[in-house]
C-alpha cells in the first residue's frame, strides 16, 4: 500500500507529464500563442480578437553554469521566449514564427536588449498591411542606452511610419511616356524609388530621434537638465541598433554599430548589414573627414575610445561618432530560409555562413525529434511545471545551439540572438 505522501507525488508527476505532453502537442501543431510584446501590458482576451498568455508560453531555464544561470525577466543571465507565433484570430495576416535569446554570457554585466513587435502597424508606405518589428541592441559604457532603445525605438518607428502619406507622385512623373508601356515601366520604377526613399526617410528620422534621447537621458532615467549626476555620467553609455521590419513583399534592415542581420536565401548567406568598424575605408574616410581619428589599441578604436564608428548615444564622441544608420532593401524569395539577427557576441566567434547553416538545420523538416535529443544545458534541468517543453519551437532551438556554440568557442561578450524562420513566417 502507498502512503498518502506517495500518491500526492505520483498524483504530481502524472498532472506534470500530461502538462508536458499537451504543450508538445500545441507546439507540433503550431497553435502556441504568441508572447512577443515586450511592454509590461496585459492582452486582451480572446474574444476581442487578441491572444490569451498562458503558463506555457515562456520556459525558462536554469543550469549549474554560471554564465547560463538566470531567472526570466532579470537583467542578467538568459531569457528564453516561446515565442511560437501563430496568425492572429479574425486576421488574415500571420505573423512571423521566431524564437530569441539574450544570454550575459561570460561578461560581468548584461547591456544587450532585445525587441520583437509582430503587427507594429499598418502604414500607407506598405499599403496598409501589417509591419514586423525585431531588434538587437548591444550596450556599451552600461545598458541604460540600450533599455532606452528596446523601449522606444519601436515606438518612434512606428510613428515616422504613420506619418507617411499614401500619396504618390509617380504618376504624374510617367504622364509624359511616349506608350503604354513605357508608361507603366516608368511608374513602376519611379514608384519603387519612392517607395524605398519614403521607407528611408521614416529610419533615418527614427534613429536621430533616438539618438537625441539617448544624448538627453541620463542612466539615472533623468533628462540632463535636472539631472543632479555628474556630467560624465551623461556622456558615457552607448548602443548599437540592427533593425529589421518584415513585410509580406520585404525585409528593411537599419543597422547602426557592429551587430549585424542575414539572410539564409537557398542555403548561401545574403549579407543584409555591414558592420560599421573604424577601420572600414569608407567609415575611416568619414571620421577623418570629421576631424577625428582611428588609433589601434586592442583593434582600431576612434580616438582609441569606441571599437565601432557609428553608435546611438556616446556624446562624448559626437559628431564623429553618428547614429545616421545604413538601410538595405531586400525582396523576398521562395528560398528564403531565415533571418539571423544578433550581436557581436555571436559574431565574434561564429562566421555568417556557419550561423546560417546551423540554424537551416534546425528549421529544416524532420530534424527537430534527432535536434530535440541534444542536451543543450549540459547539466540537470529543474522539474517545474512551466517547463513543459524546453524548445516549442524549430527557432527558439537554432538560437539555443547558436548561443551555446558561441559560448563554447570563448565569447567574452553579451549574446543576443533572434531567428526568423521565414518558410513559415
Amino acid at each position: 500500500m502507498l502512503s498518502d505522501d506517495e500518491k500526492e507525488f505520483q498524483d504530481r508527476c502524472r498532472e506534470r507529464r500530461r502538462q508536458r505532453i499537451q504543450v508538445r502537442r500545441l507546439a507540433s501543431t503550431g497553435s502556441m500563442p504568441s508572447t512577443s510584446r515586450t511592454r509590461k501590458e496585459k492582452l486582451p482576451c480572446v474574444a476581442e480578437g487578441k491572444h490569451k498568455r498562458t503558463t506555457s508560453e515562456t520556459s525558462v531555464m536554469h543550469t549549474k553554469t554560471p554564465y547560463f544561470s538566470a531567472f526570466y525577466g532579470e537583467g542578467r543571465g538568459m531569457t528564453l521566449r516561446a515565442l511560437a507565433a501563430a496568425p492572429p484570430i479574425k486576421s488574415e495576416d500571420p505573423e512571423p514564427v521566431f524564437g530569441s535569446m539574450s544570454v550575459s554570457g561570460r561578461a560581468r554585466d548584461m547591456e544587450d536588449a532585445i525587441t520583437i513587435q509582430p503587427n507594429l502597424c499598418r502604414p500607407d508606405v506598405n499599403r496598409r498591411q501589417p509591419v514586423h518589428f525585431l531588434a538587437v541592441y548591444d550596450g556599451h559604457g552600461g545598458s541604460h542606452v540600450s533599455t532606452l532603445c528596446k523601449e522606444k525605438m519601436h515606438v518612434f518607428i512606428e510613428e515616422e511610419l504613420m506619418r507617411v502619406s499614401g500619396t504618390s507622385k509617380s504618376e504624374s512623373a510617367a504622364s509624359g511616356s511616349r506608350s503604354r508601356q513605357e508608361r507603366l515601366k516608368r511608374k513602376q520604377s519611379a514608384t519603387i524609388v519612392e517607395w524605398e526613399e519614403e521607407w528611408r526617410r521614416a529610419m533615418v528620422r527614427s534613429f536621430l530621434r533616438m539618438d537625441e534621447v539617448a544624448l538627453t537621458t541620463c542612466a539615472c532615467g533623468n533628462l540632463g537638465n535636472g539631472c543632479i549626476c555628474p556630467s560624465l555620467e551623461l556622456a558615457l553609455g552607448g548602443s548599437t541598433a540592427v533593425v529589421a521590419v518584415l513585410t509580406a513583399c520585404h525585409i528593411i534592415v537599419a543597422n547602426c554599430g557592429d551587430s549585424r542581420a542575414v539572410l539564409c536565401r537557398g542555403g548561401k548567406v545574403v549579407p543584409l548589414s555591414r558592420d560599421h568598424k573604424p577601420d572600414r575605408p569608407d567609415e575611416l574616410q568619414r571620421i577623418q573627414a570629421a576631424g577625428g581619428r582611428v588609433v589601434n589599441l586592442d583593434g582600431p578604436r576612434v580616438e582609441g575610445i569606441l571599437s565601432m564608428s557609428r553608435a546611438i548615444g556616446d556624446r562624448y564622441l559626437k559628431p564623429v561618432v553618428t547614429a545616421e544608420p545604413e538601410i538595405s532593401f531586400t525582396e523576398r524569395d521562395p528560398e528564403d530560409e531565415c533571418l539571423i539577427i544578433a550581436s557581436d557576441g555571436l559574431w565574434d566567434v561564429i562566421s555568417s555562413e556557419l550561423a546560417c547553416e546551423m540554424a537551416c538545420e534546425c528549421l529544416r523538416e524532420g530534424h527537430s525529434e534527432a535536434l530535440a535529443a541534444i542536451d543543450l544545458n549540459g547539466s540537470p534541468q529543474m522539474e517545474d511545471e512551466r517547463i513543459g517543453a524546453m524548445y516549442p519551437t524549430k527557432g527558439l532551438m537554432a538560437t539555443a545551439l547558436l548561443t551555446r556554440l558561441a559560448l563554447g568557442r570563448q565569447s567574452s561578450d553579451n549574446i543576443s540572438v533572434i531567428v526568423v524562420d521565414l518558410k513559415r513566417s
